[in-house]
């Protein structure tokens, strides 16, 4: 069977007290057709030490400033040279040895062309204190506010040459604008792998404070107009709903 090579961007800034644990996330999985991505923002901290110590593993590594984690992940796509493209966050780990395994096995069946899976959120400590079970897609539900879990999605490499890298104008919701146009607008064939894949930290960027989380519901309006949802503000109102499912 053909093992596709994939390319796993991480994106790093001052992350000295999670990213051993996800490199090792990255280490210990048991699919061997691997490129590893390291895209740091010019981290002070004691990052790039980790970095140095885990050189054998990291295929590519760039350090410098950059605009954002968007803009840096649009660094390690450009960069990348495998089959397959996913990220990995320095705060985030893989949820077991075998994630990237049944990944390649999902590609390599019926012309996939784009995953997504499962993925619980976690506190430092391990805890899982919200679960989200994404379901099996069908465009209309993006009307309802639907997304799948970024730090799940992998996609073909050459959908980044035809449809568009990360748009950096729409600041906190440029993955989900980038999710909702290769999936509603391109419509590229998807699968839901249905297993937790990852373990996200809790504590993202646009939900640290009541502006971010505005200003992400700007950039998700701005997403849903732009990739041609027939009611925006419907979505935009359920968006934040469907969030109250994870903790059921």
């Amino acid at each position: 069977m053909h093992q596709p090579k994939i390319s796993l961007i991480t994106v790093t800034y001052n992350a000295v007290e999670t990213l051993q644990r996800c490199i090792e996330s990255v280490t210990n999985q048991t699919y061997g057709n691997l490129e590893y991505i390291i895209i740091d923002g010019s981290s002070t901290d004691g990052t790039l030490k980790i970095i140095q110590n885990n050189q054998k593993y990291i295929h590519v590594f760039n350090s410098e400033h950059d605009n954002g984690i968007y803009d840096a992940m649009n660094k390690g796509i450009n960069l990348a040279t495998g089959d397959i493209i996913g990220t990995l966050n320095a705060d985030d780990y893989f949820a077991n040895n075998d994630v990237l395994e049944k990944i390649a096995q999902a590609f390599n069946t019926d012309h996939r062309e784009m995953l997504y899976a499962n993925l619980n959120y976690v506190n430092k400590h391990g805890t899982v204190v919200r679960k989200w079970r994404s379901g099996k897609y069908k465009a209309t539900k993006f009307n309802w506010g639907w997304m799948p879990p970024h730090p799940t999605f992998y996609v073909k490499k050459d959908f980044f040459d035809k449809y568009g890298l990360y748009d950096l104008s729409y600041g906190t919701a440029a993955d989900y604008e980038l999710m909702l146009r290769f999936m509603y607008l391109k419509a590229v064939n998807v699968f839901f792998l249905d297993e937790v894949i990852v373990n996200m930290t809790i504590g993202g960027v646009s939900n640290r404070n009541f502006r971010n989380r505005i200003s992400a519901w700007a950039g998700d309006f701005k997403a849903m107009k732009s990739c041609q949802l027939p009611i925006p503000l419907l979505g935009v109102i359920f968006k934040p709903i469907r969030k109250i499912l994870q903790f059921i």
